[in-house]
């Protein structure tokens, strides 16, 4: 039942089908311009949508509940950061050094607000809770990504500078922050369209798979990871997931949180959001260098999904008890 929901669900099939687009119809030197393009317009579309979503009262609220947000936020920022740097290192000798630091950005990111709600409220966890620290956690991702992933040694031929700088201001906060500023107006109309909004959410990111692993393709990819890579890529991956769930739940326990706000701790703590890490790496990145460093992200939001479900049941039934 599980792994048919994760099979079925809308955006992890779009993003087999972008990285299968990218695999056998790259983005050529000729079309690079345009498609950067299209995807930086795209990312402005996209985060000006979350900036008209995310309530601003909602995030008031959750602001006062600092005994789970604080260790939340230390947790996902601080301890995950370390988990991902450490991946690197393992990873360094066995596969592309772009892949390798993968694991470091991925540690850096913050958590996806969908899926850690929509299991929160599987397992009958504290959903309200689930959608404000989530909301917040991916408002603090824009600033706090790209400083914790520098801090942490990302660097070399992800190096980012000043124009950098700049594209995330234009492209990811200035449209936040318009949102922000509009959401009492476009209020009812983001009710309204809601269901077709998740799809433009879908399609930006599809977008920026695409474009980015076009850059992989393009390097070789296929070529420069050896089938025992992938194993030791996938094997990385779990480990990484393992230590997110379980030190996200054990942490929710030594701090004695009830067991509703238990769940939304781990799931906020757990999931990594794609819907910022793809468009913010084909920001951050070279195309080249972009396809390479969203691997590990793009296979952990696959294993996350698959882990998730069972995860949520079981916890649903131990509320039960």
């Amino acid at each position: 039942m599980a792994l048919r929901s994760v099979i079925s669900d809308p955006m992890l099939k779009m993003l087999a089908g972008a990285v299968a687009l990218a695999a056998f119809l790259p983005v050529g030197d000729a079309g690079r311009p345009i498609a950067d393009g299209v995807a930086n317009a795209a990312v402005f579309v996209l985060f000006l949508l979350n900036g008209m979503r995310i309530a601003r009262g909602e995030i008031a609220r959750g602001l006062r509940n600092w005994r789970f947000l604080v260790p939340l936020i230390l947790w996902v920022f601080g301890a995950m950061a370390l988990a991902g740097w450490a991946l690197e290192k393992v990873g360094a000798g066995l596969l592309p050094p772009m892949i390798a630091v993968g694991f470091l950005y991925l540690g850096a990111l913050p958590s996806t607000v969908q899926s850690a709600t929509s299991y929160t409220s599987i397992a009958q966890g504290n959903v309200g809770m689930s959608v404000i620290s989530a909301a917040l956690l991916n408002i603090l991702g824009v600033f706090l990504t790209v400083p914790v992933f520098l801090l942490m040694g990302g660097s070399g031929e992800g190096a980012i500078g000043w124009e950098t700088a700049e594209r995330i201001a234009l492209i990811l906060l200035l449209p936040f922050a318009i949102g922000q500023v509009i959401q009492g107006w476009t209020k009812p109309f983001i009710a309204r369209h809601q269901p077709k909004i998740v799809w433009i959410d879908r399609f930006v990111i599809a977008l920026a798979v695409y474009v980015a692993f076009s850059g992989a393709v393009e390097q070789n990819i296929w070529s420069r990871v050896h089938p025992l890579g992938w194993l030791v890529l996938a094997g990385l991956v779990a480990a990484f997931l393992l230590v997110a769930n379980l030190g996200a739940w054990f942490l929710g326990g030594a701090l004695h949180l009830p067991h509703k706000d238990r769940v939304s701790f781990l799931f906020a703590g757990a999931q990594k959001s794609a819907a910022v890490g793809v468009p913010l790496a084909t920001i951050l990145f070279a195309p080249d260098v972009a396809g390479f460093i969203v691997v590990p992200l793009l296979l952990y939001h696959l294993f996350q999904l698959v882990v998730a479900a069972p995860v949520a049941d079981r916890l649903r039934r131990m509320g039960a008890k």
